[in-house]
């Protein structure tokens, strides 16, 4: 296991089934159809070309092993609105957790989001995602939920981030609470 370096690919690049593939089955066993439908229909729910520029960027950490490159961990976002990026997709192989790799996978997308404009950053969790959750509160979101309720009474775990470097101002807190609901009526990125 050596250094990574940083891919950004088409989603349907074949570098990243592995990764998508295993996000899937993971995603299946934490939740089966607790929201009606299996991961594979969450995880096709957007085409590719959302998660490319102008707009998106999909990207994986890859690895050399044994001379081969390896995707480790990914991670993609979409225009979510003019000013806000919806972070999707974010996975670690199960055998490269703890390392950090996600963190860096958020970063990289954070970056690649303000040098396309974006000013904000919005993204949502499972409520069976504790790790996830500790991730994104680690990387600077803000939870637009009570952290007090457990967490299968939130549901679906919304956050949000101002990017930093950027003038535009945050969402007020209506618009916050709009995009709140929104979400939650929304199952769409229930699994980012």
């Amino acid at each position: 296991m050596g250094d990574t370096i940083v891919r950004f690919i088409a989603a349907d690049d074949p570098l990243a089934k592995p990764l998508l593939d295993d996000l899937e089955r993971e995603y299946d066993a934490r939740y089966g159809d607790l929201f009606g439908e299996v991961a594979s229909v969450e995880l096709n729910r957007y085409p590719a070309q959302e998660f490319a520029l102008p707009h998106g960027a999909f990207l994986v950490l890859v690895e050399f092993v044994d001379g081969v490159e390896t995707p480790v961990a990914g991670g993609a976002f979409r225009r979510y609105d003019d000013r806000t990026a919806e972070l999707k997709r974010i996975w670690t192989r199960a055998d490269r957790r703890g390392r950090g790799l996600a963190g860096q996978v958020v970063a990289a997308l954070e970056a690649e989001a303000r040098r396309l404009g974006y000013t904000d950053v919005f993204l949502t969790t499972g409520p069976r995602q504790p790790e996830a959750v500790a991730l994104y509160l680690r990387a600077g979101y803000e939870p637009q939920f009570d952290r007090a309720l457990p967490a299968e009474e939130v549901g679906i775990h919304a956050f949000r981030k101002q990017l930093a470097g950027v003038g535009i101002g945050r969402a007020t807190g209506v618009e916050a609470a709009a995009t709140v609901a929104a979400a939650s009526a929304d199952r769409a990125g229930a699994l980012a």
